[in-house]
């Protein structure tokens, strides 16, 4: 098996905010995060499709074509957007690094299956919020 990776990255505005809490909790939880008039990041992604290279191209899948669904599914709608307002796929989650990298990996997984060789799959997926500050998100470690 091969494991290919594409990276990109975006910039955007977001704010860690529970609506079932009260202020006072949410600036006891997330701290600076929580202001109201949001922080930004500049996110750098990283994206792991696995698979077996396809014997006509030798791909496991393109990587132009990685690159392509990347910015079409996540990139293209959260780049200098509001993460919390803004991408319709974020709706009614906490924006943080935790979450967003499964929702992330939802949107992609679908078109790395139907894009890549007969055996590929997206295996994972790394978002950095800063130089300290990464989740990784592998949900086929917990499958086997």
């Amino acid at each position: 098996m091969v494991f290919v990776q594409r990276k990109a990255h975006f910039s955007a505005a977001h704010r860690l905010y529970n609506p079932n809490k009260s202020d006072k909790w949410n600036q006891e939880m997330y701290g600076k995060c929580s202001r109201p008039n949001w922080h930004g990041h500049n996110y750098k992604l990283e994206v792991t499709v696995a698979g077996y290279p396809d014997e006509e191209t030798g791909y496991v899948i393109g990587l132009s074509e990685l690159k392509r669904i990347i910015h079409q599914h996540v990139v293209d709608k959260c780049d200098h957007h509001n993460l919390n307002l803004d991408v319709d796929f974020l709706g009614g989650i906490i924006p943080s690094i935790e979450n967003m990298s499964k929702a992330f990996f939802e949107q992609l997984e679908e078109p790395v299956q139907q894009n890549g060789s007969d055996s590929a799959f997206l295996y994972s997926l790394r978002l950095e919020e800063t130089e300290r500050n990464a989740a990784l998100y592998c949900p086929y470690l917990l499958k086997n």
